[in-house]
């Protein structure tokens, strides 16, 4: 299928991987060398299929001096025993976020390389993501070699007061990359986002990429936002810009890209705020949070917000910056978890290994991938889940949290239960979970059904498994739930013929 004839799904699964390790350990299996440029067509169909975009984390070329500096760091050198055991410099190749170069690296096959794998996507009418680091760069970066005024500057004295906040190159004091929350990272330059030369740049950048792909994933896109930037840099920063950088931005890319995507790494209860400066999407880090640390009922409260604000996030239990899912939630509140965010609206984000059952977070600056003992059991349960969840044939569906009651007055487990549903003309594809330890039970009101007299088939695609409910029951009672601990239905329900 040619790109040309398709679309964004509203609703898109995006499937991540860490470029450069992902290639080495295929070059591994197949016994030659995988770039991007002649990975097998087999493996394109069985691992992209059932997706809509993939986005190639690290595509582009890492800085020398940023591998330097991660070879040395002590804190880092911890992270990569912990993830290895035993490791290298050769491992090492420097963080795919201190960009050297927006070049496709010679490491993964270069721009050809690149373009042939989009090619390959393309024809199965698959989306290619590359990433956008805005608030800096590498140390080392071409644009430190010119004049300008791209960057923070300090002072003499900012230097000798707050060595590892500032740095120097010949004369000039510069400010080491950062979010305001943590220490600097050393291997990066901050770009000042109200300076017009540095959003130029960032423009004809973007202008690149988008010529290569058809979306970014934003890096820490909040640190750009006037008053987060103001807050971060006050005086250094000069006054802000009558536009915001990513309005300003934004704009100007989609005049000759219209359907180029936009996605942004954001914290801080700023997503409302970056989804209003033209993202098209934005991390739903407080989802991640509530799944991982509360129950049922608090994932409910955050489930309740504006249906067009909800199909702007990117729903996820794992990517490259958190801890594998099955380290952090167990198996079973895993699966129970994954079922949540792929059955939700917006974009639905899946992490290379996370269908394995991965349990090594890797560190970004790594390039090797240690073996790990494969759960077929979890790569069933994906297999299968990825088949059913709500894809382009609910693009235009409408999306709604059912009512859950309990089945007796002081059977307080009903509050353990989640529960929504799709809307498609007359099909609704109802998920029902219990997000707890304990077997809870409880009556869902489906709303927006007219029973009638008429029976209605409930399908459970996740179990196989078929119900014929009396419409009269289903409007006085509801649909009676019982469920184990961290089980699911995705039933697809139908007025019975």
């Amino acid at each position: 299928m040619s790109k040309s004839r398709i679309e964004w799904p509203n609703h898109p699964k995006i499937y991540e991987i860490n470029t450069l390790p992902w290639l080495n350990t295929l070059t591994e299996i197949y016994g030659h060398k995988i770039t991007l440029a002649n990975i097998p067509v087999e493996l394109i169909d069985q691992e992209f299929s059932v997706f809509d975009a993939v986005w190639l984390m690290g595509v582009w070329e890492r800085s020398p001096k940023s591998r330097a500096i991660a070879i040395e760091n002590e804190a880092l050198q911890k992270e990569y025993q912990k993830a290895l055991r035993y490791y290298n410099t050769d491992d090492i190749v420097g963080s795919p976020y201190s960009v050297y170069y927006y070049h496709v690296s010679k490491q993964i096959g270069g721009p050809e390389a690149l373009s042939s794998f989009r090619k390959e996507l393309e024809a199965r009418g698959i989306f290619l993501i590359l990433d956008f680091v805005p608030n800096h760069v590498s140390v080392d970066h071409l644009w430190t070699l010119e004049k300008s005024d791209v960057f923070i500057k300090g002072t003499l004295d900012d230097l000798m007061k707050k060595p590892y906040d500032y740095f120097s190159l010949g004369k000039t004091i510069y400010a080491y990359g950062r979010d305001p929350n943590f220490p600097p990272w050393t291997d990066t330059i901050q770009i000042n986002a109200f300076a017009k030369e540095a959003r130029s740049k960032a423009i004809n950048t973007l202008l690149s990429i988008a010529q290569q792909c058809d979306g970014v994933r934003c890096d820490m896109a909040m640190l750009m936002i006037n008053d987060v930037f103001s807050t971060t840099w006050g005086e250094k920063a000069g006054s802000p810009l009558e536009k915001e950088y990513w309005e300003e931005i934004i704009q100007k890319v989609r005049e000759k890209y219209p359907n180029f995507k936009f996605i942004a790494e954001v914290y801080w209860d700023l997503e409302s705020t970056l989804i209003k400066q033209g993202f098209d999407y934005c991390y739903d880090k407080k989802l991640y949070d509530r799944l991982a640390n509360e129950n049922a009922q608090a994932v409910v409260d955050l489930l309740s917000a504006d249906w067009q604000y909800q199909s702007k996030l990117v729903r996820f239990i794992e990517n490259h910056d958190e801890e594998r899912a099955v380290s952090i939630f167990g198996k079973e509140a895993s699966k129970a978890a994954a079922i949540i965010i792929l059955t939700l609206p917006g974009a639905r984000l899946i992490f290379e290994g996370q269908t394995h059952g991965h349990q090594v977070k890797l560190p970004v600056q790594l390039k090797r991938i240690p073996p790990e003992e494969e759960d077929i059991e979890l790569i069933e349960f994906y297999n299968k889940l990825l088949q059913i969840i709500p894809g382009k044939k609910y693009n235009n569906a409408k999306w709604v949290l059912c009512t859950v009651t309990p089945i007796i007055s002081h059977d307080t487990t009903y509050q353990n239960i989640i529960a929504y549903q799709w809307i498609l003309d007359s099909i609704h594809l109802i998920t029902v979970v219990n997000y707890s330890l304990v077997k809870s039970k409880a009556h869902i009101k489906i709303n927006n059904i007219d029973y009638g007299s008429f029976n209605w088939k409930f399908n459970d695609l996740l179990n196989d498994k078929e119900y014929i409910y009396k419409g009269e029951d289903l409007k006085n009672f509801g649909l009676y739930i019982e469920l184990d601990a961290w089980k699911a239905h995705i039933f697809e329900v139908k007025r019975q013929q």
